[in-house]
């Protein structure tokens, strides 16, 4: 695994735990695009500043880890961890304990250009109703 790339990784892990949004879009192109299962793609930096948003307002003690990193057919696999209480608007109230990964596209400047993102939606479901 190169060094720059697990350096990478970690920052975007770090984005992920720093309850600001914006952190984690900076590590995506201007243009670069997210897309979580059968969703549509949020494309650009505001769009996936929101989704980001969206995680951490329902889940203000959000933590993300980075389980492992794949380096395969040109692509980058990032797969991570996700805990946290529910206790956004609306919330739950509820833990939930969810694993997935996204597989990347790194583009100029070495910055997220495409990333293809998996979990699974009916366990998380079911964890967020207990």
């Amino acid at each position: 695994m190169r060094s720059d790339l697990q350096a990478f990784a970690e920052r975007y892990t770090a984005a992920w735990c720093s309850q600001e949004p914006r952190q984690v879009a900076a590590h995506f192109a201007e243009n670069g695009w997210l897309k979580v299962n059968a969703g549509a793609p949020a494309v650009g930096r505001a769009a996936v500043e929101e989704i980001a948003r969206s995680f951490m307002t329902a889940f203000p003690d959000l933590t993300v880890s980075l389980d492992r990193l794949v380096e395969r057919d040109g692509a980058v696999e990032y797969h991570w961890t996700l805990t946290g209480a529910n206790t956004g608007p609306g919330g739950t109230g509820r833990r939930v304990r969810i694993s997935g990964y996204e597989a990347w596209t790194l583009g100029a400047g070495g910055l997220i250009a495409e990333s293809r993102g998996w979990f699974d939606e009916a366990e998380y479901q079911r964890q967020l109703a207990g």
